[in-house]
């Protein structure tokens, strides 16, 4: 029978709730009849082979981590260039030789590997009822000591740092996405007997109205970075002799224009102060103390991706990346005089000359004039004659910044591919602190898919390509944001590559982890919300059958049936109607495919090899839909 739901006494039937089972016979048979459908079409693109071999030579690259200390040895993480997973290496100095201290690709040959499939353990991340267990080193995990739990609250998820002194346990409790959290602590020298059960924790802040980040400690003054009465962030003291909020003090306020990233202590008495200006990277030097700025360390225009550094050593690593610079790992030690960031590592990518490549930052208006920031990667000196196909990409969601990042296969599509990058930083983000964050969520969500459209409108007015020529892309909320905006104005692209995306606005609260995103999107169960989020639910607004209108442009889908953030079910269901309503319309020439990849969930640690076919599927798939041919 067909399921019909009622929101609020809006009957909306959904005639393919059935994918929602991804384990179920039916479910499987779909993904297997989609995937020979994608998969051999993706194979034969003309591009595909070229695409995939330059993509494997020029992954190929040695990568580093920034090394760490812990006690008197160093470690790091490092691929040797395409193997599946990072390996861990330790040192007994820098200079000394390095050694393989644990290497997870031994531990299966495709780097899939996660758990053990024999029923024997389960996994230690559960959605609800979290609770926080004391491990020591050496005895069995049956030993473990619970030290916190949650009972009545079971969507409280926690995370806990030990304080700089090792004296203090602080945890950090939040309930979704929303930068707002509890802070509580536990004073571990007045336990006589050590941890023996659930510790009597201090409730420092105990709402959640707004974020607090331990820093560091100087004794009982606590320094944390906050969003109180600062939507771009600001570092306070608090005295847990004088917990009262009258007593705390602003010891570096918020910037009139930047966000403050992130703070870390060093050598004792500094803290490594982070920046965003403009979404590129600020990296300052302040002391502890007074909060006064000491000096800026020198940073290109880019990101600041990696950070290694401990109160009590006096030394600190940094790892910068920009959209042409893989990585460079920089080593400033404050214990000597005039101390100046060195080059520690740096990693050239063989076939790729970052001069060739110009980087500029744009600002467009979007639907309401506000100004959005934009990054547009190309070859040098090229002619704004409408001729060059863009790949457009977008997020907006959560609080997220795109900052410039480093990928190989964007290169490719620039170089080999005569492409343009093209990266808008949106509303929804946090570019601009917790305002800008507000702007593209809960009833604000459309000036997302408004200001990712005038991107595109931008692109095609300031002469760089044409409508039929950009492509879209964007994963997870990227996802919801590209299909939004095709549904929305199909005519403004040629291509549109939704990852991993969240398309059923109606129902994502159901699922796994989807409770936490109501910060974001609101909810379906409250009337009012429900209206904002059925005008731009993808799969609500899809056509229900074939219909005279325009043509949507290609599109290629991707998920991961094992994907427990953004559950299946959300590409799944509307690949169905698109190709049942869109796919079967008198005018639709371009291909609707949906590629599922299996033995694989929403991206994190996902294996070298992987990802390199993906990249390659991606950029395949546009080339043929644009008709781009590779150029040498």
């Amino acid at each position: 029978p067909l399921q019909v739901d009622d929101y609020h006494g809006v009957k909306i039937s959904d005639p393919y709730h059935w994918l929602e089972d991804p384990d179920s016979e039916e479910t499987k048979m779909f993904v297997e009849q989609q995937n020979k459908l994608t998969m051999p079409f993706l194979e034969q693109c003309a591009v595909k082979e070229q695409f995939h071999q330059r993509l494997t030579e020029l992954y190929n690259y040695p990568k580093y981590s920034c090394p760490y200390k812990r006690g008197k040895r160093y470690f790091y993480f490092h691929n040797e260039g395409l193997q599946n997973q990072d390996a861990l290496y330790v040192q007994d100095s820098l200079n000394s030789p390095a050694s393989v201290f644990f290497d997870p690709n031994t531990l299966s040959e495709d780097g899939t590997v996660a758990l053990k499939t024999d029923g024997m353990c389960t996994e230690t991340t559960t959605n609800l009822n979290q609770k926080l267990y004391y491990h020591l080193i050496g005895t069995s995990q049956s030993e473990d000591i619970l030290v916190a739990e949650f009972p009545d609250n079971p969507k409280w998820h926690s995370s806990l740092t030990v304080s700089d002194d090792g004296r203090y346990a602080v945890l950090s409790i939040t309930e979704g996405c929303e930068p707002v959290n509890r802070l509580w602590y536990c004073d571990l020298q007045q336990l006589p007997n050590g941890i023996t059960g659930l510790l009597p924790w201090v409730k420092l802040v105990d709402t959640f109205e707004a974020q607090y980040t331990y820093i560091t400690n100087e004794g009982t003054v606590f320094t944390l970075r906050t969003n109180l009465d600062a939507p771009r962030y600001r570092l306070i003291t608090i005295d847990l002799q004088k917990p009262e909020q009258t007593h705390w003090k602003t010891l570096i306020p918020q910037h009139e224009k930047d966000v403050l990233g992130f703070v870390e202590c060093v050598n004792q008495r500094y803290l490594l102060v982070n920046y965003v200006h403009d979404v590129k990277d600020i990296l300052q030097l302040y002391e502890l103390q007074s909060g006064k700025l000491i000096r800026d360390l020198p940073l290109d225009v880019g990101t600041v991706v990696g950070l290694s550094c401990k109160k009590k050593h006096p030394d600190f690593f940094y790892k910068f990346t920009s959209f042409t610079t893989p990585g460079i790992i920089y080593h400033c030690d404050l214990s000597q005089p005039d101390p100046e960031p060195t080059i520690f590592r740096q990693v050239e990518v063989k076939g790729i000359n970052p001069s060739d490549y110009q980087t500029t930052q744009v600002f467009y208006p979007s639907k309401d004039g506000t100004k959005i920031p934009m990054f547009l990667v190309h070859a040098r000196g090229i002619e704004r004659d409408g001729s060059h196909p863009v790949f457009l990409y977008g997020y907006g969601g959560f609080e997220n910044s795109i900052q410039p990042y480093y990928n190989t296969a964007y290169l490719l599509f620039i170089r080999h591919l005569g492409g343009i990058l093209a990266v808008a930083n949106i509303r929804g983000g946090g570019e601009y602190g917790q305002t800008w964050h507000k702007a593209g969520t809960l009833g604000n969500k459309q000036n997302c898919f408004d200001d990712f459209q005038c991107a595109a409108e931008y692109l095609i007015q300031e002469g760089y390509t044409t409508a039929s020529q950009i492509a879209i892309n964007g994963a997870s909320n990227g996802g919801l944001l590209v299909a939004a905006c095709v549904n929305q104005c199909p005519e403004l692209f040629g291509c549109a590559v939704a990852e991993v995306g969240v398309m059923d606005m109606l129902k994502f609260h159901k699922f796994t982890i989807g409770h936490a995103w109501t910060t974001d999107y609101g909810c379906a169960d409250d009337p009012g919300q429900f209206k904002w989020l059925i005008k731009y639910s993808p799969l609500h607004n899809l056509p229900q059958t074939p219909r005279d209108g325009t043509p949507y442009p290609a599109m290629l889908l991707l998920t991961a049936d094992h994907d427990d953030r953004v559950v299946p079910l959300h590409t799944l269901k509307y690949v169905a109607t698109l190709q049942h309503g869109v796919g079967r319309s008198p005018g639709q020439t371009q291909l609707l495919l949906v590629r599922v990849d299996t033995r694989s969930g929403h991206g994190a640690g996902k294996p070298t090899a992987k990802a390199i076919l993906e990249d390659t599927h991606i950029f395949s798939f546009i080339a043929q839909t644009l008709k781009l041919s590779w150029r040498e």
